[in-house]
């Protein structure tokens, strides 16, 4: 049950490739990457349907690629995704992600005034929120590229009064200051009201000359309170100078041995067929080499160590159901992460923990809760990237949401939910089967399959990984080809930030 280094170019790995199935597979796959990426076009169009250009966007990439020419790692392109019902909100009003300035990676956050005139929505809020929250776990420089009129008001309600409403964002700023995290805002547009205090309360503010002006009641505002008339331009502004910070450089790296593109056709549309989470590994990490921990044990889990562009990462990743043995080896495997301060993958396809009396019996809960427990305490970086289905408490396992990764990624094929939707609607007949026998009252098939067909329906809508983006469940929807690109500039970032020392709780044996 020790490790052993694993080269992914036996015979097995090659000829996945060669099959009608992976044929079929690679197919359906890039029609579905095809798909996202044109609903994100389509997020960038007005109600006219005229493509809408931004200002704030272009010059975002622009600003990034002079800079190093290196890419920008976007957070959550879907949010707002038919939320808000016939208003449309492209990407919830704002831009995040993660690029470099000089050589300095940042979290940039980027108000987008073609939407809304800038102001924020609730999801705009989160979104800004979550971009922060990046910036603090992984110590993270902030710069806001601003150009907003503050809150929306038809939504103050939702959007002013709450703990986590506009005013956290400003209340993120302090508190990120005060830890040594760098506050900048390069004032594009006109910021007002609220949008004013971003700028206001950044370690350093430029403003863009006769373009960005800063201002709490802007001119209309200012004529209506006080009878003074007075010009945006002479209202607010002012100009502070950049300095440089510290420069962080990467480390050489080895390509995979086999191309990305092959990812479309490992994996297919059907979750209940199982795919050999390995050939996805072998596709994301240097030279595909993969030094395996306990291969033959508990082997719907698979764990070991590997590199993605020289960065050293302890992988996990589902092969069907987690037993007793599974989650025991997962959680050494993070134990043994933890102490050697090398950052987690998870690659979540999982349907859960193995149930029945048997394993009931040999103790699948209490197996299952050491694993879950070693999630929720490891502080080395875990990032997440759901490659299939993710569900029920193999979600907690898999590091989800709840358990705090720095990162979360989802492949466009991806499923999340409680339990699947057939599951749930059988779980919810028999209930209601069960109490109409116990008061004597007749459950037929014909009322069974109504009952069930609008859960399944129900079930199908939520666990898409397009309703989960717009609800900024997740960090983004990727291309699975991108997947060891996103990983790297994930695990780069996510460096910047001293690891602390982990403390596990207690461990039923």
């Amino acid at each position: 049950a020790g490790s052993r280094v694993r080269h992914f170019w036996f015979p097995n790995v090659l000829g996945c490739t060669h099959t009608p199935l992976y044929t079929e597979n690679r197919e359906r796959r890039i029609a579905l990457c095809h798909f996202t990426l044109s609903t994100i076009r389509c997020q960038t169009k007005v109600q006219n349907k005229s493509f809408r250009i931004s200002n704030m966007y272009n010059m975002l990439f622009f600003f990034i690629w002079l800079s190093s020419r290196s890419p920008f790692l976007e957070f959550s392109q879907f949010a707002a995704y038919e939320l808000y019902g016939k208003e449309e909100v492209p990407a919830g009003g704002i831009l995040t992600g993660i690029g470099r300035v000089s050589g300095v990676e940042c979290v940039i956050v980027a108000n987008d005034a073609t939407v809304k005139g800038g102001t924020y929505f609730p999801v705009t809020v989160k979104k800004h929120l979550r971009a922060q929250e990046i910036a603090q776990q992984n110590h993270l420089p902030c710069i806001y590229l601003v150009d907003s009129g503050g809150a929306n008001l038809p939504r103050q309600a939702e959007v002013f009064p709450d703990r986590d409403h506009f005013g956290r964002i400003f209340y993120n700023q302090a508190r990120l200051s005060s830890e040594g995290i760098a506050q900048i805002a390069v004032v594009m547009g006109s910021c007002t009201a609220g949008g004013a205090y971003v700028p206001a309360m950044a370690d350093e503010s430029i403003i863009v000359r006769k373009q960005g002006t800063i201002f709490l009641g802007g001119p209309p505002l200012v004529k209506a309170a006080t009878g003074e008339e007075v010009s945006a331009e002479d209202l607010g502004g002012a100009d502070l100078h950049l300095d440089s910070v510290l420069q962080v450089t990467i480390e050489p790296s080895e390509a995979p041995l086999f191309p990305a593109d092959e990812l479309y056709g490992i994996v297919g549309d059907n979750l209940k067929r199982n795919f050999d989470v390995r050939e996805v590994i072998a596709r994301i990490v240097d030279g595909s080499k993969f030094d395996e921990f306990k291969a033959f044990y508990g082997d719907t889990l698979v764990t070991g160590f590997s590199r993605i562009f020289g960065y050293p990462v302890g992988i996990i990743g589902n092969n069907g159901v987690l037993f007793s043995e599974s989650a025991k080896k997962g959680t050494h495997f993070i134990e043994l992460c933890c102490q050697r301060n090398i950052p987690l993958i998870f690659l979540q396809n999982i349907t859960g923990f193995m149930v029945g009396r048997e394993y009931e019996a040999g103790g699948i809960a209490k197996d299952g809760a050491k694993m879950v427990t070693a999630v929720a305490c490891a502080n080395v970086p875990k990032i997440t990237v759901i490659i299939g289905g993710s569900y029920g408490a193999g979600n907690y396992g898999m590091c989800g949401r709840a358990y705090s990764p720095r990162f979360l990624y989802m492949w466009p094929n991806s499923r999340i939910s409680v339990m699947g939707g057939e599951q749930a609607a059988t779980v919810l007949a028999t209930i209601t089967k069960d109490q109409r026998a116990r008061e004597g009252k007749e459950f037929t098939a014909e009322q069974e399959a109504a009952m069930k067909k609008p859960i399944v329906e129900r079930f199908e809508e939520e666990g898409s990984p397009y309703f989960s983006s717009a609800r900024l469940w997740d960090d983004g929807i990727i291309d699975p080809t991108d997947t060891r690109l996103v990983l790297g500039l994930s695990l780069s970032a996510a460096l910047n930030a001293p690891t602390k020392k982990t403390r596990f709780g207690v461990f039923r044996m």
